[in-house]
């Protein structure tokens, strides 16, 4: 009978031990150190998003600014009666556009009397134009926008 109290016994001490257990310091300064990292990482995952989103947003400001600079070719008269003057070929001098939000572009604009060859063409005479737009942010923008600039080609050829 005495092993069976000892045993007894030995049961409520490990009871009794184990009820007042709790975290030592070090597991506690482990766990601190183990969601710092994480917390650091994720500080990390939300700056790159923040920064991403701010580089769509600049290359969605270049592309409205890039469609409306594209309308305005479409709209130009270009008939065998009468051409307008902004589609006469060559390379326009590049002009400077602000969009919405403040942000400054550079619209450079190329019109190629004669798409067929590698050269920019000037002849009046063609029936045939291609017309390349190119909008480029004049400031560093965050996100990718800085290095791929919105561009645009559209040929347009004589109505009757």
């Amino acid at each position: 009978m005495n092993k069976v109290e000892n045993t007894k016994k030995n049961c409520r001490n490990l009871t009794s031990k184990s009820a007042q257990g709790g975290f030592s310091l070090v597991e506690v300064v482990v766990a601190l150190v183990v969601f710092l990292i994480l917390l650091l990482g994720l500080v990390a995952v939300f700056t790159y998003a923040v920064s991403y989103n701010a580089g769509n947003n600049a290359r969605s400001q270049a592309l409205a600014v890039l469609q409306q600079e594209v309308e305005l070719y479409r709209s130009a008269k270009y008939t065998p009666r009468a051409t307008d003057s902004s589609l006469t070929g060559g390379t326009k001098t590049p002009k400077p556009a602000t969009s919405a939000d403040g942000n400054k572009f550079k619209i450079q604009t190329v019109i190629d009397d004669n798409p067929s060859t590698t050269a920019v063409d000037v002849n009046a005479a063609t029936t045939l134009k291609e017309i390349t737009v190119t909008v480029t942010s004049e400031s560093s923008t965050p996100g990718w926008q800085t290095a791929v600039p919105a561009k645009a080609v559209l040929r347009r050829a004589r109505a009757n």
